[in-house]
C-alpha cells in the first residue's frame, strides 16, 4: 500500500539537502511513499540549487516577500493554512521538519483531523538560533533578540510539548537520540535516520573533471559545504599557510557559501590577513553535478566540523561524499566522521587545529600510494553502509510499522 505525507519543511524549495531531495524526492517514492512538500519557493536567481523538480509528490510552495519583517509571518501563515485546508482522506500523516512553532500547530491540526503527527529533527535548530544570537551580541539589536527569543521558545515547545506528544520523532543520528533521551524524551518514539550518499549520482566515471586554468599544475585540496560561522572554516586558511611553506603550489578550493554575507566577507578578509588569498578559489554554491567536478581534480577532501553539542549529533555528508567520489578524506574527530574514516581506512582524522590539519595534509599529499589505497576503500565502505537506497528501505519500513501498513 502507498503512503502519503503532508511534509512542512524549514528548507526552501528547491532544496539541496540530501535527506529531503534524495531520500524523500527520489528513493522513498520508488517504494511507495510520497510527500507533498510545504515551504517557500526560492527566487529564480537561486534556481542553481538542485533539484529543480520535486519528484516526491506535490510542491505546495509560495513566493517569499522581499520584506524580511514579513517573511517569517507569511511563511508561518502559509504552513498553518496548508495544514488546516489539507484533505485528511488524502494523507496518512502530517510531518513537520525543524520548525517548532509550526510543529505545535501541526500537532493540534493533526489531532483535530485524526491524523498521526511526526516531527523530523535534522539539526538542533533552536539551539543554533541561540548560538547565533549570542555570537552576534546585544549590539546587533533585533538580530540578537529575535533569534534568541525564537531559540528559547523553540526549545521549550520541542522538548516539553511537541516531541513528547508526537506519534513519532525522526532524528539524524544515534547521538542525537541519546542527547534527547537525556532531556527526557522517549527512546522508543525516536528513529535515527543517518545522512548517506546517492550512489547512482556519484559515479566517478560519469563526472567530467573541472576545467579551470587557476588549478592547472597545482596540488588541489577541496572543501565542500556551508561556510556558516559555526563551522569555523578559517582554520583551513591557517592550515594552508603552514602547508604551502613546503608545498608552494597548493591551492584550496572552497565550494559553498553562507547566508550570512557579513561572515562571508570576514572569511575572505581573514584569508587575506593570513596571506593565503592568492591560494584560495571561491566558487560559491554550485549545482551538485557541477560541484562534484572539482572532486576529479582534488587530491584531498577537507571536513572540519567543530566539536560541541550543535554539531556532534550530526552526520557530516561531505566526508561521506568524498569517499564515494574516490577522494581521500582529512577530517577532525567529530564522532560520525571519525567513525567513518577509521572504519573505512579512507582518510586521516586529527583534532581540529591548523597545525594538525597541515601535518596530516602534507602526509597525504606526499604519499601517492596511500591516497590511491584510500580512494578504493572509501567507495567500498559507502556502498556497504552509507547509501540512500538502504536508508530509504529502513525508513519506509518504519512508516509502514507506524501506520500499520504492509506492502503488496
Amino acid at each position: 500500500m502507498s503512503i502519503r505525507l503532508l511534509y512542512i519543511t524549514h528548507e526552501p524549495f528547491p532544496t539541496y539537502h540530501a535527506d529531503l531531495a534524495v531520500l524523500f524526492g527520489k528513493y522513498l517514492p520508488r517504494l511507495g511513499l510520497l510527500a507533498d512538500i510545504v515551504t517557500e519557493a526560492l527566487p529564480a536567481s537561486d534556481s542553481s540549487k538542485s533539484p529543480t523538480h520535486w519528484l516526491g509528490g506535490d510542491a505546495l510552495v509560495f513566493t517569499m516577500p522581499s520584506s524580511r519583517g514579513l517573511q517569517h509571518i507569511v511563511k508561518f501563515i502559509h504552513n498553518v493554512m496548508t495544514m488546516i485546508r489539507c484533505d485528511a482522506e488524502k494523507y496518512d500523516a502530517i510531518q513537520v521538519r525543524d520548525l517548532p512553532v509550526a510543529a505545535l500547530f501541526g500537532l493540534m491540526i493533526a489531532r483535530y483531523k485524526k491524523l498521526p503527527f511526526y516531527y523530523w529533527m535534522s539539526y538542533p535548530q533552536s539551539e543554533g538560533q541561540i548560538h547565533r544570537a549570542k555570537a552576534r551580541g546585544v549590539r546587533a539589536g533585533v538580530r540578537y533578540f529575535f533569534p534568541l527569543l525564537q531559540g528559547y521558545l523553540g526549545t521549550f515547545l520541542l522538548y516539553k510539548v511537541v516531541m513528547p506528544r508526537a506519534d513519532h520523532n525522526f532524528v539524524q543520528s544515534e547521538k542525537m537520540r541519546e542527547d534527547l533521551v537525556a532531556l527526557g524524551l522517549s527512546f522508543a518514539k525516536m528513529t535515527p535516520v543517518p545522512m548517506a550518499v546517492d550512489l547512482e549520482t556519484t559515479r566517478v566515471e560519469d563526472i567530467v573533471p573541472i576545467e579551470d586554468d587557476s588549478l592547472t599544475g597545482k596540488r588541489v585540496v577541496l572543501y565542500m559545504g556551508t561556510l556558516d560561522r559555526t563551522r569555523q572554516i578559517e582554520v583551513l586558511f591557517e592550515m594552508l599557510a603552514i602547508a604551502r611553506q613546503k608545498l608552494p603550489d597548493i591551492v584550496l578550493v572552497i565550494v559553498g557559501s553562507t547566508g550570512d554575507t557579513g561572515h562571508l566577507e570576514w572569511l575572505k578578509q581573514e584569508a587575506d590577513r593570513i596571506g593565503v588569498s592568492d591560494s584560495v578559489v571561491w566558487t560559491g554554491w554550485l549545482p551538485m553535478s557541477e560541484a562534484w567536478r572539482y572532486t576529479r581534480v582534488a587530491e584531498v577532501g577537507l571536513s572540519p566540523i567543530p566539536r560541541g553539542f550543535l554539531l556532534d549529533m550530526g552526520i557530516p555528508t561531505k566526508a561521506l561524499e568524498y569517499m564515494a567520489l574516490n577522494v581521500p578524506v582529512l577530517c577532525n574527530d567529530n564522532p560520525y566522521q571519525k567513525r567513518a574514516v577509521e572504519e573505512s581506512g579512507a582518510g586521516l582524522c586529527v583534532s581540529m587545529t591548523a597545525e594538525n590539519f597541515a601535518g596530516a595534509l602534507l602526509e597525504l599529499l606526499e604519499n601517492t600510494e596511500q591516497r590511491e589505497r584510500m580512494k578504493t576503500l572509501g567507495r567500498q565502505y559507502i556502498a556497504q553502509f552509507w547509501n540512500y537506497e538502504k536508508v530509504a528501505s529502513d525508513v519506509f519500513a518504519v512508516y509502514q510499522r507506524l501506520l500499520n501498513k504492509t506492502s503488496n
